[in-house]
């Protein structure tokens, strides 16, 4: 047996073998600390079943990413999750309308870069400029109202006011349905009592919270209601609930005993925005999915998933007359005339309403 340097060829050989073996090893570490490192992900602060799923399976496809979306139940807790990190991390941030200009204030969202953006002339004016900030900071996604979902088959009366609601009769007393919203369960108390959703004044505030405790023992609950065949308003359990208008439609899927009505005295308008992160970790894939879901074709399909109103024109072009022309997605003028936008309020003002939320929701 031959020696070489100290070493016989057996102990070369077996030195080679190793050096090729960590190599090799080496190779692969690298290997997969790049692959982890090209696997990019969207990440999106939003409602639950707030986007179509094949369309966010084709997008993770076509750029080669995962799309993580981060559920928030209620305006407040979107605002209370941004707030536990100063907003870092999310490329993309749902915001209400109305809570827009807050978010702006707080450096939650970045100005948007138009010219990364191929589909603004597509954008009804009426909802890109809805909110102050808007047309500079938010693109928006959806819009709807609040009103008033029913079972027509088990009750006497049609329902037609929030008045039957916040003062039910005997046979609604133990099944209604209310939102854990303080925006929303304030607002529309205020509109049974012919006041604005957006009122200022100490004295209806003090008479809506005297409304919502003399209600209180007769709602159900205060969760928003799930909108599958399991729905309680589907069971009987619930009979009457606020809701927003497009999961109306959804639940009523699954029976024809469903009516949504707006009330009389209308209810409220919302408008939802997508922004993009002042902290996104990936807001140029940001900007290409709300060019992907800006196509006509896929806002077309994403407005008939979630069944509510698109501000794509183009899309609107795409959608079936049965669609466009149901009145619970697009209202006329005659149903939306005493309707009206939330507003941001004075903050001794907004104080005064989550003390009485406290009061009320469970």
């Amino acid at each position: 047996m031959g020696v070489v340097n100290g070493l016989n060829t057996k102990d070369e050989h077996t030195l080679s073998f190793n050096l090729v073996r960590y190599a090799l090893l080496i190779l692969l570490c690298l290997f997969t600390q790049l692959s982890y490192g090209a696997e990019r992900t969207l990440t999106i602060l939003n409602w639950s079943e707030y986007l179509d799923p094949e369309l966010v399976q084709l997008f993770e496809q076509k750029y080669q990413v995962k799309v993580s979306e981060v559920y928030y139940g209620s305006d407040e807790q979107r605002s209370d999750i941004l707030l536990q990190n100063n907003a870092y991390g999310y490329d993309l941030i749902l915001s209400s309308g109305v809570d827009l200009q807050s978010y702006i204030n707080r450096g939650w969202v970045a100005e948007l870069e138009k010219e990364k953006l191929s589909f603004l002339e597509q954008l009804n004016p009426k909802w890109r400029d809805a909110f102050p900030g808007a047309s500079q900071f938010a693109i928006p996604y959806f819009w709807g109202t609040v009103g008033i979902v029913y079972r027509h088959d088990l009750l006497k009366e049609p329902i037609t006011h929030w008045k039957q609601l916040y003062q039910p009769s005997a046979e609604l007393q133990g099944k209604l349905g209310m939102i854990d919203e303080p925006r929303d369960l304030i607002g529309m108390g205020l509109k049974s009592l012919g006041y604005s959703v957006n009122s200022e004044v100490n004295s209806e505030l003090s008479e809506v919270e005297q409304v919502l405790q003399s209600q209180k023992s007769k709602v159900n609950s205060y969760i928003y209601m799930t909108l599958d065949e399991h729905s309680p308003i589907i069971s009987g359990e619930i009979l009457a609930s606020m809701i927003y208008s497009g999961d109306a439609l959804m639940v009523k899927e699954h029976s024809e005993d469903l009516t949504f009505v707006l009330p009389e005295e209308g209810g409220a308008i919302w408008v939802d925005y997508l922004t993009i992160g002042a902290k996104a970790k990936e807001p140029e894939l940001a900007y290409a999915f709300l060019n992907f879901i800006n196509q006509a074709e896929h806002a077309a399909q994403l407005a008939q998933y979630v069944y509510y109103a698109t501000p794509n024109l183009a899309a609107e072009k795409l959608l079936p007359e049965e669609f466009l022309n149901d009145k619970v997605i697009y209202p006329d003028a005659e149903s939306l005339q005493n309707s009206e936008f939330y507003k941001p309020l004075p903050a001794k003002v907004q104080r005064k309403r989550n003390i009485i939320s406290i009061n009320i929701l469970p």
